[in-house]
């Protein structure tokens, strides 16, 4: 199979893709933000419009880099506070501030409860890696290092372009495809011969921007049609439905004939 396998390289989101963090990180969000509409009400007279996850969560913040998912949620709802600098205390009414407020609360629920992965995810980076492709792991996260270690994962990858990275290199968050590419520039592939695998709408439009040789969208939020609109080649609940490496090069085949 190895010789005729017809892309190169695989890169992986990690949140609802590889581990189940990403409902950790829609927690984290929503306690966070209710906490700071709850304080608008009473500081400012804002009635408070509680912060839901299909209404604001999905649409603003999912996949994005931290600070600017929330000026995009902020923006939202027309609420003006300075912008910040990514060292501010998780107590300055920020966007900085707020986002790191929101990493406060997300590494408090990952220390009490741990991290878990998708077993299919986890299956098939295994597969790929006794086959010889190239692996990376693209994130907006800045915690991506630590939870990946956590389940002995991180070694898998030949690459990791995450949030620390983005903020090292200046390097543009989704929907731009800059994480992706960066991930396929240092495994030396081509972005016509490689994957992505996202599961956040700003992730698969990143995909597309990049002009990947296949975006796979994995509709872990009830949001398949969401995911073919914003540019996934396909969709799939879980990549159990992929038919492990054999039905991968299949499917990238027929669609890069």
């Amino acid at each position: 199979m190895t010789n005729t396998l017809s892309f190169g390289a695989v890169i992986f989101d990690m949140d609802g893709v590889i581990t189940k963090t990403a409902l950790t990180h829609a927690a984290a969000w929503k306690k966070m933000f209710d906490e700071f509409l709850r304080k608008r009400e009473t500081e400012h007279g804002e009635k408070f419009v509680e912060f839901t996850h299909a209404g604001d969560y999905l649409p603003y913040v999912d996949g994005k880099p931290r600070y600017k998912g929330v000026a995009s949620f902020l923006e939202s709802r027309g609420i003006n506070i300075p912008f910040g600098e990514p060292s501010d205390s998780p107590d300055a009414e920020t966007c900085c501030g707020l986002g790191n407020q929101k990493n406060v609360a997300f590494n408090q629920v990952l220390d009490k409860e741990g991290v878990a992965v998708y077993p299919s995810t986890v299956e098939l980076i295994h597969e790929l890696k006794e086959a010889g492709i190239k692996l990376g792991v693209a994130s907006s996260s800045k915690n991506c290092k630590p939870v990946l270690e956590t389940v002995n994962l991180l070694g898998l990858f030949d690459a990791r372009v995450d949030g620390v990275v983005s903020a090292e290199l200046g390097l543009n968050g989704k929907p731009e495809p800059d994480i992706f590419t960066t991930a396929c520039d240092i495994v030396d592939a081509k972005y016509s011969n490689s994957i992505v695998v996202e599961d956040a709408v700003s992730g698969v439009q990143a995909g597309a921007k990049g002009k990947f040789g296949l975006t796979i969208g994995v509709a872990r939020e009830n949001n398949a049609k969401e995911l073919a609109e914003a540019g996934a080649d396909i969709v799939v609940e879980d990549l159990e439905e992929i038919g492990g490496l054999e039905g991968l090069n299949k499917i990238f085949s027929e669609l890069n004939k």
